[in-house]
């Protein structure tokens, strides 16, 4: 990174720390069936990065020293057939918000005390990487979502009324936006928004932005069921 090009203020440091975060999370959700293939054990020591850009990338770590950037954990390959694959995936998970959190600090080295406050807590809004990998921050019961009823498709419309394909055991059910403030998209993590269309996987039962999944309302109007594409690829390995 050219230095005249680092980010200086506490809004330029949170939306690389943002595009790091989307590229870490897409690796180890939408795109975990990838990342674990390129994680080959049989590999040099292997770091996860995740770019500014909301990419993300598996590659050797960087051989100057010391290096323009904090590194993140070295040989997370190694370990990949010695563990339960979601006990790796979290402790991958781990040493990443670890590593986020490490470069958005160190490029606010400059910053004063309450910027430096003020960056941490505009992180500290969004759940951590290990959060949304281990699927820890997501309420059951602010889903909107009858655990009983697996075969109804519920998606979140444009205007933030919960819609079914079946009837909903009470037809005049309504919710108001601030219930669901907590529930965040299963793919990149970010909080629910009553302008943006979402949908529900009926298989894990978790929210997706429609852009994240690639669906559109009206293709999910001609879905029965939906499956994310995590448990499409957990079906399609079985």
């Amino acid at each position: 990174m050219d230095p005249g090009s680092a980010p200086r203020t506490v809004e330029d440091i949170f939306k690389d720390y943002s595009g790091r975060r989307a590229g870490i999370v897409r690796a180890l959700t939408l795109d975990v069936d990838e990342f674990y293939s390129q994680c080959d054990p049989d590999k040099e020591n292997l770091c996860l990065y995740g770019h500014s850009n909301d990419t993300w990338e598996v590659n050797l770590p960087a051989e100057e020293v010391p290096p323009e950037l904090p590194e993140p954990a070295l040989g997370i390959n190694f370990a990949r057939d010695g563990m339960d694959r979601r006990d790796w995936l979290s402790l991958i998970a781990v040493h990443s918000d670890s590593w986020l959190l490490s470069v958005a600090f160190y490029l606010g080295a400059r910053l004063n005390r309450n910027d430096r406050k003020r960056l941490f807590s505009m992180i500290n809004e969004h759940p951590t990487v290990f959060e949304v990998v281990s699927d820890r921050r997501q309420s059951r019961e602010k889903s909107g979502i009858d655990s009983g009823n697996k075969s109804k498709l519920s998606k979140r419309s444009s205007d933030g009324q919960i819609k079914s394909n079946s009837r909903m055991a009470d037809e005049g059910y309504d919710e108001d936006e601030d219930e669901h403030s907590e529930t965040l998209c299963g793919a990149c993590g970010g909080s629910y928004s009553a302008d943006e269309f979402w949908i529900a996987c009926d298989v894990c039962e978790r929210w997706f932005h429609g852009k994240c999944v690639k669906i559109t309302p009206a293709k999910a109007e001609s879905i029965k069921q939906y499956k994310c594409p995590r448990c499409s690829s957990k079906k399609a390995r079985q």
